[in-house]
Protein backbone atom coordinates (compact mmCIF):
# COMPACT_ATOMS: atom_id res chain seq x y z
CA UNK A 1 0.00 0.00 0.00
CA UNK A 2 1.52 3.17 -1.36
CA UNK A 3 -0.78 5.49 1.16
CA UNK A 4 -1.21 6.15 4.91
CA UNK A 5 -4.70 4.48 5.27
CA UNK A 6 -7.10 4.84 8.28
CA UNK A 7 -10.55 3.33 8.98
CA UNK A 8 -12.54 4.75 6.46
CA UNK A 9 -9.98 4.13 3.82
CA UNK A 10 -9.59 0.21 5.03
CA UNK A 11 -13.25 0.24 3.69
CA UNK A 12 -12.42 0.44 0.11
CA UNK A 13 -12.54 -2.70 -2.23
CA UNK A 14 -8.95 -3.28 -3.59
CA UNK A 15 -10.57 -2.00 -7.21
CA UNK A 16 -10.77 1.24 -5.87
CA UNK A 17 -7.75 1.37 -3.90
CA UNK A 18 -5.92 0.81 -7.57
CA UNK A 19 -6.58 4.37 -8.36
CA UNK A 20 -4.80 5.49 -5.38
CA UNK A 21 -1.12 7.51 -5.59
CA UNK A 22 1.09 8.90 -3.07
CA UNK A 23 0.75 12.58 -2.77
CA UNK A 24 4.43 12.77 -3.00
CA UNK A 25 4.19 16.19 -0.90
CA UNK A 26 8.23 17.02 -1.74
CA UNK A 27 7.62 16.74 -5.30
CA UNK A 28 5.91 20.08 -4.65
CA UNK A 29 8.03 23.12 -5.80
CA UNK A 30 8.24 26.79 -3.74
CA UNK A 31 6.53 27.96 -7.14
CA UNK A 32 3.36 25.38 -6.37
CA UNK A 33 3.33 26.66 -3.02
CA UNK A 34 2.94 29.93 -3.98
CA UNK A 35 0.67 29.47 -6.89
CA UNK A 36 -1.59 27.95 -3.92
CA UNK A 37 -1.34 30.80 -1.72
CA UNK A 38 -1.61 33.64 -4.08
CA UNK A 39 -5.14 31.22 -5.32
CA UNK A 40 -6.31 30.91 -2.01
CA UNK A 41 -5.19 34.40 -0.19
CA UNK A 42 -7.42 35.82 -3.17
CA UNK A 43 -10.14 33.62 -3.24
CA UNK A 44 -10.83 33.63 0.87
CA UNK A 45 -10.78 37.58 0.51
CA UNK A 46 -12.95 37.01 -2.46
CA UNK A 47 -15.50 34.37 -1.24
CA UNK A 48 -15.94 35.49 1.69
CA UNK A 49 -18.26 37.77 0.78
CA UNK A 50 -19.87 35.68 -2.37
CA UNK A 51 -19.29 32.13 -1.15
CA UNK A 52 -22.34 30.00 1.04
CA UNK A 53 -20.98 30.15 4.66
CA UNK A 54 -20.19 26.19 4.98
CA UNK A 55 -16.90 27.34 2.55
CA UNK A 56 -15.57 29.66 5.55
CA UNK A 57 -16.31 27.24 7.87
CA UNK A 58 -15.45 24.67 6.32
CA UNK A 59 -11.79 25.46 5.73
CA UNK A 60 -10.87 25.96 9.51
CA UNK A 61 -12.72 22.48 9.88
CA UNK A 62 -10.85 20.74 7.44
CA UNK A 63 -7.37 22.09 7.91
CA UNK A 64 -7.06 23.87 5.11
CA UNK A 65 -4.10 26.23 4.87
CA UNK A 66 -4.35 29.30 2.97
CA UNK A 67 -0.36 29.18 3.34
CA UNK A 68 0.77 25.74 2.38
CA UNK A 69 -0.77 22.95 0.28
CA UNK A 70 -2.52 20.81 2.12
CA UNK A 71 -0.62 17.23 2.88
CA UNK A 72 -3.19 14.64 2.36
CA UNK A 73 -2.25 12.80 5.60
CA UNK A 74 -2.70 15.96 7.70
CA UNK A 75 -6.23 16.68 5.96
CA UNK A 76 -7.34 12.78 7.11
CA UNK A 77 -6.41 13.30 10.33
CA UNK A 78 -8.87 16.17 10.35
CA UNK A 79 -11.50 14.73 7.91
CA UNK A 80 -12.21 11.33 9.82
CA UNK A 81 -13.90 14.30 12.55
CA UNK A 82 -16.79 14.45 10.16
CA UNK A 83 -16.46 10.65 8.51
CA UNK A 84 -14.69 11.60 5.86
CA UNK A 85 -11.19 10.60 4.17
CA UNK A 86 -9.25 12.00 1.29
CA UNK A 87 -7.01 10.21 -1.24
CA UNK A 88 -4.37 11.47 -4.03
CA UNK A 89 -5.33 9.88 -7.59
CA UNK A 90 -3.47 10.68 -11.07
CA UNK A 91 -6.22 13.36 -12.80
CA UNK A 92 -9.11 12.62 -13.74
CA UNK A 93 -10.41 8.86 -13.11
CA UNK A 94 -13.32 7.13 -14.17
CA UNK A 95 -16.91 8.49 -13.45
CA UNK A 96 -17.82 5.82 -11.79
CA UNK A 97 -14.90 5.05 -9.88
CA UNK A 98 -15.06 8.95 -8.86
CA UNK A 99 -18.57 8.51 -7.78
CA UNK A 100 -18.05 5.42 -5.59
CA UNK A 101 -15.36 6.66 -3.78
CA UNK A 102 -17.83 9.47 -2.51
CA UNK A 103 -20.01 6.83 -1.60
CA UNK A 104 -17.43 5.44 0.47
CA UNK A 105 -17.31 9.09 1.81
CA UNK A 106 -14.10 9.28 0.50
CA UNK A 107 -12.86 12.79 -1.22
CA UNK A 108 -10.82 12.12 -4.23
CA UNK A 109 -7.78 14.44 -4.57
CA UNK A 110 -6.21 15.04 -8.05
CA UNK A 111 -2.92 16.03 -6.23
CA UNK A 112 -0.66 17.71 -8.86
CA UNK A 113 -1.60 21.80 -8.93
CA UNK A 114 -1.59 23.77 -12.08
CA UNK A 115 1.08 26.05 -13.48
CA UNK A 116 1.60 29.16 -12.61
CA UNK A 117 0.68 30.06 -16.24
CA UNK A 118 -3.04 28.67 -15.62
CA UNK A 119 -3.66 30.14 -12.00
CA UNK A 120 -6.79 31.39 -13.24
CA UNK A 121 -8.44 28.17 -14.14
CA UNK A 122 -7.37 24.55 -15.59
CA UNK A 123 -9.63 22.38 -17.39
CA UNK A 124 -7.57 19.48 -15.43
CA UNK A 125 -8.44 18.61 -11.58
CA UNK A 126 -6.23 19.09 -9.24
CA UNK A 127 -5.68 19.82 -5.63
CA UNK A 128 -6.72 23.16 -5.72
CA UNK A 129 -10.19 22.22 -7.39
CA UNK A 130 -10.34 19.60 -4.97
CA UNK A 131 -8.60 20.97 -1.96
CA UNK A 132 -9.45 24.09 -1.86
CA UNK A 133 -12.86 23.71 -3.78
CA UNK A 134 -14.34 20.30 -2.31
CA UNK A 135 -13.25 19.74 0.83
CA UNK A 136 -14.13 22.61 2.87
CA UNK A 137 -18.22 21.99 1.55
CA UNK A 138 -18.58 18.79 3.16
CA UNK A 139 -18.25 19.91 6.53
CA UNK A 140 -21.72 21.27 5.77
CA UNK A 141 -23.69 17.63 7.64
CA UNK A 142 -26.49 18.28 4.66
CA UNK A 143 -24.44 18.55 1.63
CA UNK A 144 -22.03 15.51 2.71
CA UNK A 145 -24.98 13.42 2.84
CA UNK A 146 -25.95 14.42 -0.80
CA UNK A 147 -22.78 13.91 -1.62
CA UNK A 148 -22.24 10.43 -0.43
CA UNK A 149 -25.84 9.54 -1.52
CA UNK A 150 -24.88 10.84 -5.00
CA UNK A 151 -21.94 8.93 -5.43
CA UNK A 152 -24.16 5.58 -4.13
CA UNK A 153 -26.34 5.94 -7.06
CA UNK A 154 -23.71 7.36 -9.27
CA UNK A 155 -21.88 4.45 -9.50
CA UNK A 156 -24.70 2.50 -10.55
CA UNK A 157 -25.29 4.72 -13.39
CA UNK A 158 -25.35 3.05 -16.69
CA UNK A 159 -23.12 4.57 -19.55
CA UNK A 160 -22.61 3.73 -23.33
CA UNK A 161 -19.22 2.69 -25.02
CA UNK A 162 -19.15 6.23 -26.22
CA UNK A 163 -19.07 7.56 -22.30
CA UNK A 164 -15.90 5.96 -21.67
CA UNK A 165 -14.26 7.53 -25.67
CA UNK A 166 -15.30 11.01 -24.08
CA UNK A 167 -13.38 10.42 -20.78
CA UNK A 168 -10.10 8.97 -22.19
CA UNK A 169 -10.32 12.24 -24.55
CA UNK A 170 -11.27 15.26 -21.65
CA UNK A 171 -8.57 13.08 -19.55
CA UNK A 172 -5.93 13.51 -22.17
CA UNK A 173 -6.95 17.41 -23.02
CA UNK A 174 -6.77 18.17 -19.84
CA UNK A 175 -3.09 16.32 -19.32
CA UNK A 176 -1.87 18.55 -22.68
CA UNK A 177 -3.12 21.71 -21.42
CA UNK A 178 -1.46 21.64 -18.07
CA UNK A 179 1.46 20.27 -19.93
CA UNK A 180 4.35 23.08 -20.02
CA UNK A 181 5.38 23.23 -24.51
CA UNK A 182 2.36 21.37 -25.47
CA UNK A 183 1.58 23.04 -29.05
CA UNK A 184 -1.33 24.80 -29.56
CA UNK A 185 -2.08 22.83 -32.50
CA UNK A 186 -1.89 19.83 -30.41
CA UNK A 187 -4.64 21.48 -27.94
CA UNK A 188 -6.52 22.53 -31.08
CA UNK A 189 -6.71 19.01 -32.00
CA UNK A 190 -7.84 17.71 -28.76
CA UNK A 191 -10.59 19.94 -28.58
CA UNK A 192 -11.62 19.13 -31.99
CA UNK A 193 -11.60 15.71 -31.27
CA UNK A 194 -14.08 16.27 -27.77
CA UNK A 195 -16.46 18.45 -29.96
CA UNK A 196 -17.39 15.74 -32.77
CA UNK A 197 -17.49 13.40 -30.03
CA UNK A 198 -20.26 15.58 -28.32
CA UNK A 199 -21.76 16.07 -31.16
CA UNK A 200 -21.65 12.31 -31.76
CA UNK A 201 -22.81 11.12 -28.46
CA UNK A 202 -26.47 9.88 -29.30
CA UNK A 203 -29.11 9.69 -26.70
CA UNK A 204 -27.23 10.59 -23.69
CA UNK A 205 -26.51 7.59 -21.23
CA UNK A 206 -27.47 7.45 -17.93
CA UNK A 207 -23.93 8.24 -16.35
CA UNK A 208 -24.07 11.23 -19.02
CA UNK A 209 -27.02 12.77 -17.37
CA UNK A 210 -26.21 12.13 -13.93
CA UNK A 211 -22.88 13.99 -14.93
CA UNK A 212 -24.39 16.89 -16.06
CA UNK A 213 -25.90 16.94 -12.90
CA UNK A 214 -22.78 16.58 -10.84
CA UNK A 215 -21.35 19.28 -12.62
CA UNK A 216 -24.53 22.02 -12.45
CA UNK A 217 -24.39 20.65 -8.62
CA UNK A 218 -21.22 19.65 -7.13
CA UNK A 219 -18.70 21.36 -10.03
CA UNK A 220 -20.71 24.23 -10.73
CA UNK A 221 -23.44 25.12 -7.74
CA UNK A 222 -25.23 28.16 -7.01
CA UNK A 223 -27.25 28.30 -3.97
CA UNK A 224 -29.98 30.62 -2.18
CA UNK A 225 -32.26 32.70 -4.46
CA UNK A 226 -31.65 33.82 -8.04
CA UNK A 227 -31.07 37.60 -7.24
CA UNK A 228 -28.49 36.77 -4.48
CA UNK A 229 -26.69 33.24 -4.74
CA UNK A 230 -24.00 32.29 -3.17
CA UNK A 231 -21.32 29.95 -4.68
CA UNK A 232 -20.76 26.39 -3.49
CA UNK A 233 -20.08 24.24 -6.40
CA UNK A 234 -15.64 23.27 -6.16
CA UNK A 235 -15.56 24.33 -9.69
CA UNK A 236 -16.38 28.00 -9.01
CA UNK A 237 -14.85 27.81 -5.72
CA UNK A 238 -11.30 27.23 -7.22
CA UNK A 239 -11.31 29.35 -10.09
CA UNK A 240 -10.04 33.44 -9.20
CA UNK A 241 -12.06 33.51 -12.74
CA UNK A 242 -14.89 31.71 -12.58
CA UNK A 243 -15.34 32.39 -9.52
CA UNK A 244 -15.44 36.45 -10.32
CA UNK A 245 -17.66 36.13 -13.85
CA UNK A 246 -20.70 33.97 -12.46
CA UNK A 247 -21.77 36.50 -10.33
CA UNK A 248 -22.00 38.79 -13.52
CA UNK A 249 -25.44 39.58 -15.23
CA UNK A 250 -23.56 38.15 -17.83
CA UNK A 251 -24.27 34.15 -16.62
CA UNK A 252 -27.53 33.38 -16.52
CA UNK A 253 -29.09 31.67 -13.34
CA UNK A 254 -31.94 29.47 -13.69
CA UNK A 255 -33.57 27.60 -10.51
CA UNK A 256 -32.12 23.94 -10.10
CA UNK A 257 -34.38 20.94 -11.46
CA UNK A 258 -34.02 17.93 -12.85
CA UNK A 259 -34.21 19.71 -16.44
CA UNK A 260 -30.33 20.12 -15.29
CA UNK A 261 -29.76 16.44 -16.73
CA UNK A 262 -30.30 17.50 -19.96
CA UNK A 263 -28.10 20.59 -19.94
CA UNK A 264 -24.85 19.64 -21.38
CA UNK A 265 -21.45 21.46 -20.25
CA UNK A 266 -18.03 22.27 -22.12
CA UNK A 267 -14.87 22.02 -19.40
CA UNK A 268 -12.99 24.19 -21.85
CA UNK A 269 -15.16 27.68 -21.59
CA UNK A 270 -16.63 29.64 -18.88
CA UNK A 271 -20.51 28.13 -18.45
CA UNK A 272 -22.75 30.34 -19.98
CA UNK A 273 -25.84 29.92 -17.33
CA UNK A 274 -25.95 28.12 -13.89
CA UNK A 275 -28.57 26.39 -11.67
CA UNK A 276 -29.45 27.69 -7.78
CA UNK A 277 -30.72 25.52 -5.92
CA UNK A 278 -32.62 27.16 -2.78
CA UNK A 279 -30.73 24.74 -0.36
CA UNK A 280 -28.92 21.53 0.19
CA UNK A 281 -31.97 19.41 0.90
CA UNK A 282 -33.14 20.10 -2.43
CA UNK A 283 -30.53 18.93 -4.44
CA UNK A 284 -30.87 15.51 -2.78
CA UNK A 285 -34.83 15.74 -3.80
CA UNK A 286 -33.61 16.40 -7.05
CA UNK A 287 -31.39 13.55 -7.07
CA UNK A 288 -33.90 10.94 -5.66
CA UNK A 289 -36.36 11.99 -8.62
CA UNK A 290 -33.29 11.43 -11.04
CA UNK A 291 -32.60 7.77 -9.60
CA UNK A 292 -36.16 6.85 -10.19
CA UNK A 293 -36.19 7.09 -13.84
CA UNK A 294 -32.76 5.11 -13.77
CA UNK A 295 -32.81 1.10 -14.68
CA UNK A 296 -31.62 1.11 -11.06
CA UNK A 297 -34.88 1.55 -9.98
CA UNK A 298 -37.06 1.03 -12.90
CA UNK A 299 -35.55 -2.97 -14.45
CA UNK A 300 -38.02 -4.08 -17.67
CA UNK A 301 -36.83 -4.17 -21.17
CA UNK A 302 -35.68 -1.04 -21.21
CA UNK A 303 -32.94 -1.51 -18.59
CA UNK A 304 -31.79 -4.39 -20.31
CA UNK A 305 -31.42 -2.90 -23.22
CA UNK A 306 -29.31 0.38 -21.42
CA UNK A 307 -27.20 -2.88 -19.86
CA UNK A 308 -26.80 -3.98 -23.36
CA UNK A 309 -25.86 -1.14 -25.18
CA UNK A 310 -23.32 -0.11 -22.08
CA UNK A 311 -20.98 -3.38 -23.27
CA UNK A 312 -20.06 -3.27 -19.65
CA UNK A 313 -20.09 -5.31 -16.89
CA UNK A 314 -23.37 -5.01 -15.26
CA UNK A 315 -26.02 -6.20 -13.49
CA UNK A 316 -29.98 -7.61 -13.59
CA UNK A 317 -32.11 -8.29 -10.60
CA UNK A 318 -35.00 -10.47 -10.89
CA UNK A 319 -38.53 -10.32 -8.70
CA UNK A 320 -37.43 -12.87 -6.91
CA UNK A 321 -33.48 -11.07 -5.70
CA UNK A 322 -31.60 -13.31 -7.94
CA UNK A 323 -28.51 -10.77 -9.37
CA UNK A 324 -27.19 -11.93 -12.85
CA UNK A 325 -23.83 -10.37 -13.11
CA UNK A 326 -22.07 -10.10 -16.60
CA UNK A 327 -21.74 -8.43 -20.29
CA UNK A 328 -24.88 -8.94 -21.18
CA UNK A 329 -25.44 -9.12 -25.17
CA UNK A 330 -28.88 -10.17 -26.33
CA UNK A 331 -32.48 -9.28 -25.25
CA UNK A 332 -35.59 -11.51 -26.36
CA UNK A 333 -38.42 -9.27 -26.49
CA UNK A 334 -42.55 -10.00 -26.57
CA UNK A 335 -45.11 -7.44 -25.94
CA UNK A 336 -42.77 -5.00 -25.22
CA UNK A 337 -41.40 -6.77 -22.23
CA UNK A 338 -38.01 -9.10 -22.04
CA UNK A 339 -38.79 -13.04 -21.94
CA UNK A 340 -34.76 -13.88 -22.37
CA UNK A 341 -31.39 -12.54 -21.27
CA UNK A 342 -28.21 -13.35 -22.27
CA UNK A 343 -24.53 -13.04 -20.97
CA UNK A 344 -21.26 -13.50 -22.47
CA UNK A 345 -18.09 -14.52 -20.95
CA UNK A 346 -17.61 -15.16 -16.74
CA UNK A 347 -21.01 -14.84 -15.39
CA UNK A 348 -21.68 -14.86 -11.79
CA UNK A 349 -25.00 -15.11 -9.23
CA UNK A 350 -25.25 -13.60 -6.65
CA UNK A 351 -28.72 -12.60 -3.73
CA UNK A 352 -28.71 -9.35 -1.78
CA UNK A 353 -25.27 -8.71 -3.20
CA UNK A 354 -24.13 -12.30 -2.00
CA UNK A 355 -22.41 -14.78 -4.55
CA UNK A 356 -24.35 -17.48 -4.42
CA UNK A 357 -22.51 -20.66 -3.36
CA UNK A 358 -21.43 -22.62 -6.78
CA UNK A 359 -22.21 -19.47 -9.04
CA UNK A 360 -18.74 -18.19 -8.99
CA UNK A 361 -17.59 -16.81 -12.65
CA UNK A 362 -15.55 -20.34 -12.60
CA UNK A 363 -19.11 -22.15 -12.71
CA UNK A 364 -20.55 -20.24 -15.69
CA UNK A 365 -17.45 -18.64 -17.49
CA UNK A 366 -19.13 -18.93 -20.65
CA UNK A 367 -22.28 -16.88 -20.94
CA UNK A 368 -25.77 -17.50 -18.85
CA UNK A 369 -29.07 -17.34 -20.21
CA UNK A 370 -32.65 -17.04 -18.48
CA UNK A 371 -36.07 -17.10 -19.17
CA UNK A 372 -38.12 -13.95 -17.74
CA UNK A 373 -41.67 -14.34 -17.11
CA UNK A 374 -44.73 -16.65 -16.20
CA UNK A 375 -45.65 -19.79 -17.66
CA UNK A 376 -48.07 -20.07 -20.63
CA UNK A 377 -51.93 -20.44 -19.58
CA UNK A 378 -50.70 -20.36 -16.15
CA UNK A 379 -51.75 -16.78 -13.94
CA UNK A 380 -49.01 -17.75 -11.01
CA UNK A 381 -45.90 -16.73 -11.59
CA UNK A 382 -43.19 -19.89 -10.44
CA UNK A 383 -41.68 -18.08 -7.58
CA UNK A 384 -45.00 -17.08 -6.05
CA UNK A 385 -45.82 -21.55 -6.09
CA UNK A 386 -46.27 -23.18 -3.14
CA UNK A 387 -44.42 -26.46 -2.73
CA UNK A 388 -48.02 -27.84 -3.53
CA UNK A 389 -48.71 -25.75 -6.50
CA UNK A 390 -44.94 -26.52 -7.87
CA UNK A 391 -45.64 -30.55 -7.36
CA UNK A 392 -49.10 -29.54 -8.97
CA UNK A 393 -46.97 -28.36 -12.35
CA UNK A 394 -44.49 -31.19 -12.38
CA UNK A 395 -41.91 -28.51 -10.71
CA UNK A 396 -39.85 -30.84 -8.51
CA UNK A 397 -36.99 -33.03 -7.94
CA UNK A 398 -36.59 -35.93 -10.47
CA UNK A 399 -39.73 -35.03 -12.74
CA UNK A 400 -39.26 -34.51 -16.35
CA UNK A 401 -40.85 -31.19 -17.30
CA UNK A 402 -41.76 -29.16 -20.71
CA UNK A 403 -42.16 -25.30 -19.40
CA UNK A 404 -43.31 -23.06 -22.49
CA UNK A 405 -43.21 -19.29 -21.20
CA UNK A 406 -45.19 -16.62 -22.90
CA UNK A 407 -43.49 -15.27 -25.87
CA UNK A 408 -42.45 -18.57 -26.61
CA UNK A 409 -39.30 -19.53 -24.86
CA UNK A 410 -39.61 -23.45 -24.15
CA UNK A 411 -37.67 -25.81 -21.64
CA UNK A 412 -37.26 -29.09 -21.66
CA UNK A 413 -35.51 -31.38 -18.85
CA UNK A 414 -34.93 -33.57 -15.81
CA UNK A 415 -35.26 -31.22 -12.47
CA UNK A 416 -32.26 -31.83 -10.08
CA UNK A 417 -32.81 -28.97 -7.46
CA UNK A 418 -33.79 -26.00 -6.85
CA UNK A 419 -32.13 -22.91 -4.83
CA UNK A 420 -34.74 -20.84 -2.29
CA UNK A 421 -34.13 -17.59 -1.00
CA UNK A 422 -34.81 -16.36 2.52
CA UNK A 423 -37.90 -15.93 1.82
CA UNK A 424 -38.43 -19.54 1.07
CA UNK A 425 -39.56 -18.32 -3.10
CA UNK A 426 -37.91 -20.44 -5.44
CA UNK A 427 -34.96 -18.56 -7.29
CA UNK A 428 -33.03 -21.46 -9.16
CA UNK A 429 -34.03 -24.63 -10.79
CA UNK A 430 -31.67 -27.04 -11.84
CA UNK A 431 -31.79 -29.13 -14.95
CA UNK A 432 -29.74 -31.83 -16.56
CA UNK A 433 -30.52 -33.05 -20.18
CA UNK A 434 -31.77 -29.89 -20.97
CA UNK A 435 -33.27 -28.65 -24.43
CA UNK A 436 -33.89 -24.59 -24.12
CA UNK A 437 -35.38 -22.91 -27.28
CA UNK A 438 -36.91 -19.76 -28.52
CA UNK A 439 -39.00 -20.91 -31.34
CA UNK A 440 -36.73 -22.35 -34.08
CA UNK A 441 -33.72 -21.03 -32.40
CA UNK A 442 -31.72 -23.28 -29.79
CA UNK A 443 -30.83 -21.30 -26.71
CA UNK A 444 -29.10 -24.88 -24.53
CA UNK A 445 -28.20 -28.00 -25.74
CA UNK A 446 -28.26 -30.99 -23.55
CA UNK A 447 -24.61 -31.53 -24.11
CA UNK A 448 -23.79 -28.15 -22.43
CA UNK A 449 -23.99 -29.44 -19.09
CA UNK A 450 -26.35 -28.75 -16.23
CA UNK A 451 -28.98 -25.65 -17.23
CA UNK A 452 -29.34 -23.47 -14.12
CA UNK A 453 -32.56 -21.56 -14.78
CA UNK A 454 -33.09 -18.49 -13.26
CA UNK A 455 -36.74 -17.83 -11.78
CA UNK A 456 -38.08 -14.29 -11.67
CA UNK A 457 -41.51 -12.89 -13.25
CA UNK A 458 -39.76 -9.42 -13.86
CA UNK A 459 -36.58 -7.85 -14.32
CA UNK A 460 -36.82 -5.33 -11.35
CA UNK A 461 -33.23 -3.87 -11.89
CA UNK A 462 -30.25 -3.18 -14.09
CA UNK A 463 -27.16 -1.10 -12.98
CA UNK A 464 -23.21 -1.05 -13.77
CA UNK A 465 -21.16 -3.24 -11.96
CA UNK A 466 -21.41 -6.76 -10.63
CA UNK A 467 -23.90 -7.36 -7.35
CA UNK A 468 -20.32 -8.93 -5.04
CA UNK A 469 -17.24 -7.27 -6.00
CA UNK A 470 -15.38 -10.37 -5.39
CA UNK A 471 -17.11 -12.26 -8.03
CA UNK A 472 -14.97 -10.41 -10.72
CA UNK A 473 -11.14 -9.32 -10.84
CA UNK A 474 -11.51 -5.47 -10.94
CA UNK A 475 -7.96 -4.73 -10.65
CA UNK A 476 -7.66 -4.14 -13.98
CA UNK A 477 -7.86 -0.20 -14.69
CA UNK A 478 -5.43 1.19 -17.44
CA UNK A 479 -5.67 4.59 -19.04
CA UNK A 480 -4.61 5.43 -22.43
CA UNK A 481 -2.53 8.62 -20.84
CA UNK A 482 -0.81 9.75 -17.62
CA UNK A 483 0.13 13.22 -15.93
CA UNK A 484 2.98 15.01 -17.64
CA UNK A 485 5.58 16.24 -15.15
CA UNK A 486 7.92 19.17 -15.85
CA UNK A 487 11.04 18.85 -17.24
CA UNK A 488 12.84 21.23 -15.09
CA UNK A 489 15.73 23.00 -17.17
CA UNK A 490 18.49 25.45 -15.61
CA UNK A 491 16.73 28.48 -15.43
CA UNK A 492 13.53 27.35 -14.11
CA UNK A 493 15.90 25.45 -10.84
CA UNK A 494 17.10 28.80 -10.90
CA UNK A 495 13.64 30.86 -10.70
CA UNK A 496 12.64 27.88 -7.83
CA UNK A 497 15.40 28.80 -5.77
CA UNK A 498 14.07 32.37 -5.44
CA UNK A 499 10.68 31.38 -4.99
CA UNK A 500 12.40 29.13 -1.95
CA UNK A 501 14.33 31.84 -0.75
CA UNK A 502 11.19 34.12 0.07
CA UNK A 503 9.19 31.62 1.19
CA UNK A 504 12.00 30.61 3.86
CA UNK A 505 12.32 34.17 4.40
CA UNK A 506 8.34 35.06 4.98
CA UNK A 507 8.34 32.03 7.82
CA UNK A 508 11.25 32.67 9.01
CA UNK A 509 13.49 29.86 8.32
CA UNK A 510 16.26 31.90 6.64
CA UNK A 511 15.90 35.73 7.42
CA UNK A 512 19.36 36.60 6.50
CA UNK A 513 18.61 36.63 2.58
CA UNK A 514 18.58 40.23 0.75
CA UNK A 515 15.11 40.63 -0.81
CA UNK A 516 16.86 42.97 -3.16
CA UNK A 517 19.50 40.88 -4.33
CA UNK A 518 16.48 38.73 -5.22
CA UNK A 519 14.28 41.22 -6.95
CA UNK A 520 17.63 42.30 -9.22
CA UNK A 521 18.44 38.31 -10.39
CA UNK A 522 14.58 38.29 -10.87
CA UNK A 523 14.19 41.44 -13.01
CA UNK A 524 17.83 40.39 -15.05
CA UNK A 525 16.97 36.54 -15.88
CA UNK A 526 13.03 36.49 -15.04
CA UNK A 527 11.72 39.15 -15.91
CA UNK A 528 8.24 38.29 -17.37
CA UNK A 529 7.53 36.52 -14.05
CA UNK A 530 5.10 38.43 -12.23
CA UNK A 531 4.12 36.38 -8.70
CA UNK A 532 7.44 36.32 -6.96
CA UNK A 533 7.80 40.32 -7.33
CA UNK A 534 3.93 40.16 -5.76
CA UNK A 535 5.46 38.51 -2.72
CA UNK A 536 8.43 40.52 -2.51
CA UNK A 537 5.54 43.61 -2.20
CA UNK A 538 4.06 41.75 0.36
CA UNK A 539 6.86 41.59 2.59
CA UNK A 540 8.35 45.22 1.60
CA UNK A 541 4.75 46.88 2.63
CA UNK A 542 4.71 44.53 5.61
CA UNK A 543 8.06 45.95 6.87
CA UNK A 544 7.40 49.61 6.00
CA UNK A 545 10.03 49.72 3.76
CA UNK A 546 8.46 52.40 1.33
CA UNK A 547 11.33 52.41 -1.14
CA UNK A 548 11.82 49.16 -1.72
CA UNK A 549 7.98 48.81 -2.27
CA UNK A 550 8.10 51.34 -4.77
CA UNK A 551 10.77 49.61 -6.71
CA UNK A 552 8.71 46.53 -7.06
CA UNK A 553 5.93 48.05 -8.55
CA UNK A 554 7.41 50.07 -11.11
CA UNK A 555 8.91 46.63 -12.12
CA UNK A 556 5.64 44.96 -11.66
CA UNK A 557 4.34 47.97 -13.81
CA UNK A 558 6.64 46.97 -16.51
CA UNK A 559 5.34 43.66 -16.45
CA UNK A 560 1.86 44.38 -16.97
CA UNK A 561 3.09 46.29 -19.92
CA UNK A 562 5.21 43.53 -21.42
CA UNK A 563 2.39 41.11 -20.42
CA UNK A 564 -1.24 42.96 -20.56
CA UNK A 565 -3.16 39.59 -20.04
CA UNK A 566 -1.58 39.07 -16.32
CA UNK A 567 -2.62 43.09 -15.76
CA UNK A 568 -5.47 42.43 -13.68
CA UNK A 569 -3.90 39.55 -11.87
CA UNK A 570 -0.63 41.23 -10.69
CA UNK A 571 -2.99 44.37 -9.73
CA UNK A 572 -5.27 41.59 -6.97
CA UNK A 573 -1.98 40.60 -6.17
CA UNK A 574 -0.98 44.40 -5.51
CA UNK A 575 -4.11 45.21 -3.50
CA UNK A 576 -3.72 42.18 -0.96
CA UNK A 577 -0.27 43.25 -0.10
CA UNK A 578 -1.49 46.08 0.47
CA UNK A 579 -4.60 44.54 3.03
CA UNK A 580 -6.87 45.95 0.70
CA UNK A 581 -9.95 43.92 -0.91
CA UNK A 582 -9.62 42.48 -4.35
CA UNK A 583 -12.22 43.88 -6.75
CA UNK A 584 -15.26 41.96 -7.04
Amino acid sequence: MSYESNPILDRLPKHLQQYIKPQNYEDYSAVDQAVWRYVMRKNVDYLSRVAHDSYTSGLKKTGISIDHIPNMYGMNRILKEIGWAAVAVDGFIPPAAFMEFQAYNVLVIASDIRQLEHIEYTPAPDIIHEGAGHAPIIANPEYAEYLRRFGEIGCKALSSAKDYELYEAVRHLSIIKEAPGTEENEILLAEQKIEQLQENMGEPSEMALIRNLHWWTVEYGLIGTLEHPKIYGAGLLSSIGESNWCMTDKVAKIPYSIEAARTAFDITKPQPQLFVTPDFAFLSQVLEEFANTMALRKGGLDGLQKLIHSEALGTVELSTGLQISGIFTRAIEHDGKAIYLQTKGPTALAYREKELIGHSTAQHPDGFGAPVGKLKGINLAIEDMSPRDLKAYKIYEGERVDLEFTGGITLSGDIITGTRNLRGEIILITFENCLVKYQDEVLFKPEWGLYHMAVGEQIVSAFNGPADLDSFDLVTHKTGSTTIKIKKDQKRQQLERLYRQIREFREGINTTISRNKVLQELQANHPNDWLLSVELLELATGAQDAPFAKEIREHLETVKQQRPEVGHLIDDGIALAAGNRVAS
